[in-house]
């Protein structure tokens, strides 16, 4: 039997049983051992915001048709930060006992296809909690910088940060996780910014700055980073927090024709953005770092495996204080209806909740 967490209607979250097929060939068995929660992703999901809702895809012409929604629900694909025990395999690829991250959504058990799905060995010198960051949260942050870096013409993540004055906007585990990876590679300064003193905490345990979000945040790093007459400012921001108020702030902290790298998630309007102001006046460019896609020429060099190599390189050298700052909750999976309700209630403060599943 498989148990797989879903949401049957907006506001609720349910586990449904449903039969294990055979092991077909080509494919292999694992058991959950760890499914961590993208909470800014999962909570559109739970609260029926997602755009998907509203509107449907058409990945030919890349454009959201409005009135013909994607999904309905119940919505049975939850989640994409799951570390699984390998138990039965019919391909090469993997063997019984292997420990695994993939992105498969909050189920007990998968039938993996290394042909269709990424799977990436997790070291045994790993912690295996550490292991939900590993097939794609971590790639999303590692492909941030690797669009930085091909801003200003690089091709290494180093590339876009060394030397320079980085701003974060959010303070989530993708902005602290982005914050710690541009630190690694040289920035000369971090700042995370955010609203949530926890949050503002949690980036000065991983050795960053930090600070409020508030109306005066742009004049005073304005007033502090000066690269010459007229031209001050972060030269890169990494907008990490999917609303519009923070997009706004990324935009008026940055010096002129500086580039925001987007990694947001946004479900409403853009109301705080003016693009009759800061944008224009000061020529700034806008980038979405999508983690369907690395920056365009660099495909030959980079893929989604080099990304979470890149990841895990990050975990080996600062795995301990991820653990320790990033992780708040380690849970068994059968608590995951009542944390998700709290966590959308605003009644529960997390960066990283793990859920345990039957092979931890």
């Amino acid at each position: 039997m498989i148990r797989t967490l879903v949401v049957p209607r907006a506001g609720e979250l349910a586990f449904e049983d449903t039969e294990e097929p055979p092991l077909a060939e080509g494919l292999f068995r694992a058991e959950t051992a760890y499914t961590g929660l993208s909470a800014g992703t999962e909570l559109t999901w739970f609260r029926g915001t997602s755009p998907w809702f509203a509107a449907g895809w058409d990945g030919d012409l890349g454009l959201f048709e409005r009135g013909r929604p994607a999904q309905a629900f119940p919505v049975r694909r939850l989640g994409y930060m799951e570390v699984a025990r390998v138990t039965d395999s019919r391909t090469s690829v993997t063997a019984p006992g292997d420990l695994v991250a993939m992105a498969y959504g909050h189920a007990t058990v998968v039938h993996g296809d290394p042909l269709a799905q990424a799977v990436v060995p997790v070291p045994a010198d790993l912690d295996p909690v550490l292991g939900v960051y590993v097939a794609h949260l971590g790639p999303i942050c590692v492909n941030g910088l690797l669009h930085a870096a091909a801003d200003v013409g690089g091709r290494e993540l180093a590339d876009g940060v060394r030397g320079r004055m980085v701003l974060v906007t959010g303070g989530g585990a993708i902005g602290l996780l982005v914050g710690l990876l541009a630190r690694v590679h040289g920035a000369a300064e971090v700042v995370v910014a955010d609203p949530t003193p926890q949050r503002r905490a949690a980036a000065e345990a991983l050795g960053l700055q930090a600070r409020d979000d508030t109306p005066d945040l742009a004049r005073d790093l304005k007033t502090r980073w000066r690269h010459g007459p007229a031209d001050r400012g972060a030269d890169v921001v990494f907008q990490c927090r999917g609303t519009a108020a923070a997009l706004a702030t990324a935009l008026r902290c940055l010096r002129p024709q500086g580039t925001v790298v987007d990694l947001a998630f946004y479900v409403g309007g853009a109301d705080d953005v003016r693009l009759g102001e800061e944008f224009h006046h000061n020529g700034l460019s806008l980038v979405c770092a999508q983690i369907g896609r690395v920056p365009r020429g660099l495909a030959h060099l980079w893929d989604r495996r080099r990304l979470a190599t890149e990841t895990l390189g990050l975990l080996a050298g600062h795995g301990r204080l991820v653990r320790e700052v990033l992780v708040t909750d380690v849970l068994p999976l059968d608590e995951a209806p009542r944390v998700v309700a709290e966590l959308s209630a605003r009644q529960r403060h997390a960066l990283t909740v793990v859920f345990a599943g039957p092979a931890a």
